[in-house]
């Protein structure tokens, strides 16, 4: 009986310093970790519908002018890279682009009917619940966990681009082009609790961890 008790002291002892040795390893080191506003998700879906809309405006009617572009009114999400593809655009189109309003023949005013992300979600199966706290459960909230069969989560990116280009000195129209629409998605399913599987336009789709 004696031999017992020791062992048993022995392997409490074991298992106190292992878990010592365990808080003090956790304790040497941290890690600290940021994250952006938007996720990176949200950023490829509305830059991808934003660069869509843009590929479907023309600019032929103000080939070889001189404009400067007018975006005081212009401020859906996205704003500066929905800019820029819109820049790019007109670069490409064979526009000349001026910073000085002086020097331009033609300015284009770019508005945008909306810019955003709808989310749509289904799930057969039972959703987590919050019961009401109580002296039960110390004050403390309580969250069942999700008991899903299948999952699926869609994100679609719209994008609504156009433009109206008038004279710099007299103000009369020139051309106008829009409102085009951008569209992007993504897709996200679970089967069984296994997942997610996406599918979808946008990088990285099919993204693997090690």
């Amino acid at each position: 009986m004696l031999g017992k008790h020791k062992t048993t002291n022995f392997r409490f002892y074991l298992l106190l310093l292992v878990l010592l040795s365990m808080v003090i390893i956790s304790g040497c080191a941290s890690v600290r970790i940021t994250d952006p506003s938007r996720t990176a998700t949200e950023q490829f879906l509305l830059s991808k519908a934003a660069q869509e809309a843009i590929e479907g405006l023309s600019f032929e009617s103000i080939h070889g002018r001189t404009v400067i572009l007018d975006a005081v009114n212009f401020s859906p999400a996205e704003k500066d890279f929905v800019l820029s593809e819109f820049r790019a655009k007109l670069l490409n189109s064979g526009v000349n682009i001026t910073l000085k309003k002086e020097e331009a023949e033609i300015v284009v005013e770019v508005r945008s009917g909306g810019v955003g992300i709808d989310r749509y979600e289904s799930l057969l199966g039972i959703p987590s619940f919050a019961p009401p706290t109580s002296s039960l459960t110390g004050g403390l909230a309580l969250v069942t966990p999700e008991l899903a069969l299948t999952k699926k989560i869609t994100q679609v990116g719209f994008a609504s681009i156009s433009y109206i280009a008038y004279w710099n000195d007299t103000g009369e129209i020139v051309a106008s082009s829009g409102p085009a629409i951008g569209k992007s998605n993504r897709e996200d399913w679970w089967l069984f609790g296994f997942g997610p599987n996406t599918i979808g336009d946008i990088p990285p789709v099919d993204y693997k961890t090690d």
